[in-house]
């Protein structure tokens, strides 16, 4: 009997060895995917030079190719509100101050600038907000915000500059030096890709409010002159917030 009880344990342990091994297998994988997902990001900071040497490299490529034209998608979040607020549409921009900005969906609104001038268009109201450039108003600060991740121009006489070169991304933190811009943010972190392109943007104001802004299918390419005027459709009504 002790035979016949040894012959039948012996295959029985065999026989349950390779199925515990089997078991093992599909746990050491997820351990090593979840090794590779949350494996910490290398960020190795820029010295002063580098950022020289990176914003000249940006505004290299800006002077082979001054336009540009993207996909957005923004959310803004609120104090006032649990949820953030979501847009999405399309921007183009031509160095150094012009630009439109589509907004699409329930609540579409066009912003178009010529450099001179301003226009807020809302199809949905017929209503439009005109504003003159150039006159050291708060709309003025406002554009050259919105135009920092796109232009960069001239950004060491206005912000102070800190960054990190993260894989194959550089991350630019700002922080407004004029005290105009430091009434509208606190800190404006810009990433760009390996092209050089914005993918990124975080803007965080004085009252703890939070602007983020992503950007996809970046290119480069010849914009209209067309694109960059706008003509109030027949019927719209029009205010000038801050005088003509």
């Amino acid at each position: 009997m002790l035979l016949d009880r040894q012959c039948l344990v012996g295959p029985d342990r065999r026989a349950v060895r390779p199925r515990r091994a089997r078991r093992a297998r599909p746990t050491i994988l997820a351990a090593l995917l979840l090794l590779i997902l949350f494996a910490p990001v290398r960020a190795e900071p820029l010295s002063q030079s580098q950022i020289t040497d990176l914003l000249a490299r940006i505004r290299a490529a800006r002077a082979t190719a001054p336009s540009v034209e993207a996909d957005f998608r923004e959310e803004k979040t609120l104090r006032l509100l649990n949820k953030p607020i979501v847009s999405s549409g399309k921007i183009w921009f031509q160095a150094p101050d012009k630009f439109r900005r589509e907004v699409r969906g329930n609540a579409p609104s066009l912003t178009v600038s010529n450099g001179r001038e301003l226009w807020i268009y809302y199809p949905n109201f017929k209503s439009a907000e005109h504003y003159s450039l150039g006159k050291r108003s708060p709309i003025d600060a406002a554009i050259a915000t919105m135009n920092t991740a796109l232009n960069l121009d001239n950004v060491e006489n206005t912000f102070s500059i800190s960054g990190a070169k993260i894989d194959n991304h550089y991350e630019l933190t700002l922080s407004p030096r004029v005290a105009a811009m430091k009434r509208l943010f606190e800190k404006f972190t810009l990433r760009l890709n390996q092209d050089l392109f914005a993918e990124r943007t975080e803007m965080l104001q004085p009252n703890g409010e939070r602007v983020v802004t992503t950007y996809a299918n970046q290119m480069r390419a010849p914009v209209p002159a067309s694109l960059f005027e706008f003509t109030p459709p027949a019927g719209t009504e029009i205010t000038t917030p801050f005088g003509r």
